[in-house]
């Protein structure tokens, strides 16, 4: 969908720094697209861009409020309906990948027809999915996998992509999220899918290819997760991965919204992710690990990566502080030796 630009990013009144990465990826990934942020007197949160009002962030360009935040079970609380329409008012068009739709409030349908503006709902999936089959397909495809959600598989998809591109490689990065759809323009919303067709779903949004390129595709959530592991088990049987890229956030002790469930060891949640995949990639290997260490010190951050690839024997980096070139020669290297698998007839 084409969202007009550009954008003013919608924090609200939220505490929970996990909860604005759909406004801080684009802070970061769209950042020449985004004229400021709206928050609330009580929220201690920034994406690093100017704090503006309705109507400041339309008198500075803004043709769409983002609401970029996620919340549990993707509501709309009334307060945030009321931000929507004071967005409408100033102007702007509102987009949302929240669970519940904006076209499902009549007060906002009601007042964007009036103003001749657009609601955007990122997360409604595509029409007529095919159900998966399983069957082999060419290309080559890597997945991105976490010990919990939210623990950077888009940043680390969307370097892996850069990474590739920049070795002269063919690189997609195939979006499953509200956040990555945003960034990248297109995608299927994998989390609001039936679960019948998810598999199917992402067979279509990476379907074979015959050009020795690549599809990125950005995993959700974690197979270790109660709330979403259904989700993550339709995207590692869609994806067919040849690789998988294990992202984790050194920092938790615990699963995301579930205090009282430890988080898998890094090598348990590989290991399971290979097995899962297995049923419609025999051959799956993987490629490296991310991790997240927004919340360390650099030399501590290293440590951690020493650690990790230590343990598992795979390199490891975080992305978006030190790169991905030990994972991208790796690909490469595999690349080179191994025969591209074909697709069935």
């Amino acid at each position: 969908m084409t969202i007009p630009g550009p954008y003013l990013l919608y924090l609200g009144d939220t505490t929970d720094p996990a909860s604005i990465k759909t406004s801080r990826g684009l802070a970061v990934f769209r950042g020449d697209d985004c004229v400021g942020e709206y928050r609330h007197d009580g929220c201690p949160l920034t994406v690093g861009l100017p704090r503006l009002t309705m109507a400041e962030g339309a008198a500075a360009g803004a043709r769409t409020l983002v609401l970029g935040i996620a919340n549990p079970g993707g509501i709309m609380e009334p307060a945030l309906i009321a931000d929507a329409r004071a967005a409408l008012e100033a102007g702007m068009n509102v987009a949302s990948g929240l669970h519940q739709r904006l076209n499902h409030v009549p007060a906002l349908v009601a007042l964007a027809g009036d103003k001749g503006l657009a609601l955007f709902d990122v997360r409604d999936p595509p029409a007529d999915l095919p159900v998966g089959t399983g069957r082999p397909r060419a290309g080559r495809r890597l997945l991105t996998v976490g010990t919990d959600c939210s623990v950077g598989k888009m940043y680390a998809s969307l370097a892996l992509v850069a990474g590739l591109r920049a070795r002269g490689a063919r690189a997609e990065f195939r979006a499953t999220g509200q956040t990555g759809i945003l960034i990248a323009g297109s995608g299927v919303p994998v989390d609001a899918v039936v679960a019948d067709f998810i598999s199917g779903a992402i067979e279509q949004l990476a379907p074979a290819r015959d050009d020795d390129g690549w599809d990125v595709i950005e995993g959700q959530g974690s197979l270790f997760h109660p709330s979403f592991a259904g989700v993550s088990t339709g995207l590692l049987h869609g994806a067919q991965p040849e690789a998988l890229v294990l992202c984790h956030d050194p920092s938790r002790a615990a699963v995301r919204g579930l205090p009282e469930r430890r988080l898998p060891g890094l090598a348990e949640c590989l290991a399971a992710n290979l097995q899962v995949a297995r049923l419609t990639s025999p051959r799956v290997r993987a490629a490296g690990v991310c991790l997240n260490t927004s919340r360390f010190a650099e030399n501590e951050a290293l440590r951690l990566c020493r650690e990790a690839e230590q343990l598992l024997g795979l390199p490891c980096s975080d992305p978006h502080r030190f790169g991905v070139e030990a994972i991208v020669d790796d690909l490469l290297c595999h690349e080179r030796s191994a025969p591209a698998p074909t697709a069935s007839r």
